[in-house]
């Protein structure tokens, strides 16, 4: 039987697409065949261009993910424009940073809710329009969130991330064992050190640059398009049977 990592026929949904991962992610997809609606509370309008630029549909749908108020709304929006969601990919999030002693309760919620609780209530949104609409027997949809290497270490002064995508770990294990009866398989990725603007000061930083490089096995920086061929793998019929697992994609990072 061939192996397809086909997404022709296919339609995403991606939140935090305007630069980066998210819209290495999401123009992918288009790539692979799938129509895309991207997420976020900016316009993005590059990467709308470059998924258009494939061939494939590309819808915005503009939402605050700091809070669940807009997550049905989101789905809603995508089943309207694209007729279904066979894929989401949680991308969307935010990093607050100070000293442990100091770190306060507004920079833990804004963290949390928008990493952890915002992502489990869209995935669960997402995941009854699979159910419903899906026909019976083999998948009927992905759903991908994007963890972090803080899902398996502590880090230093980003306790609230650290918190929330080891929750993002946790909650991709429960939802998949639950999904999984219903033909829905849930996975994330874990990105390593990937060459984006939110890296670019420990990158431009001379002695942590050469601290992070020596770490990591590969010798290099991630880059995005890294990142993009894991999820176009979970989203995809190869990875049918993959379901609650987190992928580190670090450059062997994790390894050492």
């Amino acid at each position: 039987m061939a192996i397809s990592f086909s997404l022709k026929g296919k339609t995403a949904l991606v939140t935090g697409a305007n630069t980066g991962i998210g819209q290495a992610i999401a123009v992918a997809l288009a790539e692979a065949g799938a129509n895309v609606a991207v997420a976020g509370r900016s316009e993005p309008a590059e990467t709308l261009r470059l998924i258009e630029e494939t061939g494939r549909k590309a819808v915005s749908i503009k939402a605050d993910l700091s809070s669940i108020e807009p997550v049905q709304r989101i789905v809603d929006e995508a089943l309207k424009s694209l007729g279904r969601i066979d894929i989401l990919v949680n991308n969307a999030g935010i990093i607050r940073r100070d000293d442990l002693l100091r770190f306060s309760e507004e920079d833990w919620d804004a963290v949390v809710d928008t990493n952890l609780k915002t992502l489990f209530f869209l995935s669960q949104a997402a995941a009854r329009a699979m159910v419903e609409g899906g026909a019976m027997g083999g998948s009927r949809g992905k759903i991908i969130n994007v963890a972090s290497l803080l899902s398996f270490q502590g880090g230093i002064r980003v306790p609230s991330y650290a918190a929330a995508k080891s929750g993002v770990a946790g909650v991709t294990k429960a939802m998949a064992n639950e999904l999984a009866a219903e033909g829905v398989q849930v996975n994330a990725i874990a990105p390593g050190y990937i060459s984006t603007n939110n890296t670019a000061a420990l990158q431009g930083d001379e002695t942590r640059n050469r601290q992070i490089l020596e770490r990591i096995p590969a010798g290099r920086w991630g880059r995005p398009e890294d990142i993009a061929g894991a999820a176009v793998f979970l989203a995809s019929p190869a990875s049918d049977y993959v379901t609650g697992h987190v992928l580190a994609v670090d450059g062997g990072w994790l390894a050492r």
